[in-house]
């Protein structure tokens, strides 16, 4: 009977053990998570009207894009980072071409891509709205990395008037530029 009891009260330790350390593992990873940066990028349409966010958080996946935006056409749109951290309206030109570090060609589905910016393509429904998350593990936000968007001139987000075709030289038949967002 003295066993069972040692036996009972050892199992009791152990299981205390592993739940404590369980916590403090945990607590540990929320205490690293909480700590990543997020940046909010602000999207602004051709009249400069702010028209939504993305937040970017650097993850273990890549960069997480948590997106909302409004007044876009009903339908798929293409989503891309651009070389430079420049939204002049209108056409939103100033951004330079997707963000391509790796100097490979574009599309998620060209052998011989994808762009570092290329990423799926996006949603609006029938009220011209998009609230989506999307990953791109090709980037990063950590400064002074070969495919930081946070490099010395920034990077641009930025949203096309249609889908890419994610083969297509050089930007899918994505369209002209819809909204941007400028990443410092």
């Amino acid at each position: 009977m003295k066993y069972g009891k040692l036996i009972y009260v050892i199992c009791a330790i152990l299981v205390l053990t592993m739940v404590t350390y369980e916590n403090q593992s945990e607590m540990r990873a929320s205490a690293k998570n909480s700590k990543s940066e997020k940046l909010i990028v602000s999207l602004i349409n051709a009249k400069n009207e702010e028209m939504g966010t993305a937040v970017l958080t650097e993850t273990s996946r890549g960069v997480r894009i948590e997106l909302e935006a409004e007044g876009l056409r009903p339908g798929i749109h293409a989503i891309h980072f651009h070389e430079y951290g420049s939204c002049t309206p209108p056409d939103f030109m100033s951004a330079g071409a997707h963000f391509n570090p790796d100097h490979k060609k574009h599309g998620l589905k060209n052998p011989l891509g994808p762009h570092a910016g290329d990423m799926q393509n996006i949603f609006a429904d029938s009220h011209g709205r998009v609230k989506t998350v999307l990953f791109d593990p090709r980037v990063t936000l950590q400064e002074g990395k070969p495919n930081s968007l946070r490099d010395a001139d920034g990077s641009a987000l930025i949203i096309h008037e249609k889908g890419d075709d994610q083969t297509t030289e050089p930007s899918g038949n994505s369209g002209g530029r819809i909204l941007c967002g400028v990443i410092k």
